[in-house]
């Protein structure tokens, strides 16, 4: 048992991993088994309250990131500390800003199928777990094919530059979600209730034609399965974007997970003044921008090394979305007053 847990995984003592999925399963069941027991209406106080836990909780981590890589981490093996707490910060800050772009598209889906807000949190808590799953799969694949083929790097740098001029382009864009090919697919070819059920996801009552009971998806599982796609989407995004950042599989992973942990509390926040946040895809654009360019002029500004030093790099991105968060409530401080 101890040959298991001072072993490696990923260039990372198990015991580390071990110790960081613990730390999200104790957050998971505080909030469903303990905070959000009973369906109810998250307030927009206690959705600010519960995001600055966690991005506190977030940041805190970088500390203890820092702490093991110096201490604990087998000998020679993974980065100095101080430059994994830089890595790991900064793809927190971008993973975190990333996911609030995704709040937009979530509250887009909640307002279609008109989900109240009292049934919103137990949508989002599953779709986390399906998250959490889901960017270890992609991050485990993506980690392996970075390792046997470093070149790949370069695409992900090319592909998020891509991503960034087109998301600069189509930042005005809505998402048409009557017209999306799952959800038209769902509807034809599984039984649908018209209605909500409360926040069941099934419920079992008398086909129209056969009168047989049966199985039927509710709207809120239809949500559901709206918002994982949406996040798998984001992640094409996101996971290049932390790869350019860094190799690393654990600060990759974590510094992923604990961005998207607090989105179910900044959501309720989020969603309330989305308005406010118009312009903040402008900046995510130059950020995207940003990072892939980094992979390509980093041999040639910082021939020594080869990287682009880690503190610079946040300090450009931390820039970047200040500049980007201040524009944005500056431009719609009129649409704040008229609300």
């Amino acid at each position: 048992m101890i040959a298991f847990l001072t072993g490696t995984f990923l260039a990372t003592p198990v015991w580390m991993w071990l110790v960081f999925i613990a730390v999200v399963a104790l957050l998971l069941v505080l909030d469903l088994g303990v905070l959000h027991r009973e369906a109810r209406e998250i307030e927009v106080r206690e959705s600010l309250l519960l995001s600055a836990v966690y991005i506190g909780l977030g940041l805190a981590f970088g500390f203890w990131v820092w702490w093991s890589f110096d201490n604990l981490k087998p000998e020679g093996i993974g980065l100095a500390g101080a430059e994994a707490a830089t890595l790991y910060w900064t793809g927190f800050i971008v993973e975190k800003t990333l996911a609030m772009d995704n709040v937009f598209v979530i509250a887009m889906i909640f307002t279609y199928f008109a989900v109240p807000r009292i049934y919103q949190h137990r949508v989002l808590f599953w779709g986390i777990l399906g998250v959490i799953v889901l960017r270890a799969v992609m991050i485990g694949l993506g980690a392996t094919i970075v390792a046997q083929f470093a070149w790949v790097l370069y695409l992900f740098a090319a592909f998020l530059i891509f991503t960034g001029i087109k998301m600069w382009v189509m930042a005005d864009a809505k998402p048409d979600i009557a017209s999306n090919p799952l959800l038209r697919f769902m509807r034809r070819r599984f039984n649908v209730t018209e209605a909500l059920h409360g926040e069941k996801f099934w419920v079992r009552q008398p086909h129209p034609v056969t009168g047989k009971a049966t199985w039927f998806m509710t709207p809120l599982f239809l949500a559901l399965v709206l918002v994982e796609v949406a996040d798998v989407i984001f992640a094409v995004d996101s996971v290049p974007a932390i790869f350019a950042i860094t190799t690393d599989p654990f600060i990759v992973y974590t510094s992923n997970i604990f961005a998207i942990l607090g989105l179910r509390a900044l959501y309720f926040a989020l969603a309330a003044m989305v308005h406010r946040f118009h312009y903040l895809k402008y900046a995510l654009s130059v950020l995207l921008v940003f990072i892939g360019s980094k992979i390509f002029v980093a041999d040639l500004v910082f021939p020594e090394t080869g990287k682009f030093p880690p503190a610079l790099s946040l300090s450009i991105t931390f820039a970047i979305l200040a500049a980007g968060i201040a524009w944005s409530l500056w431009k719609t401080r009129g649409a704040a007053a008229a609300r």
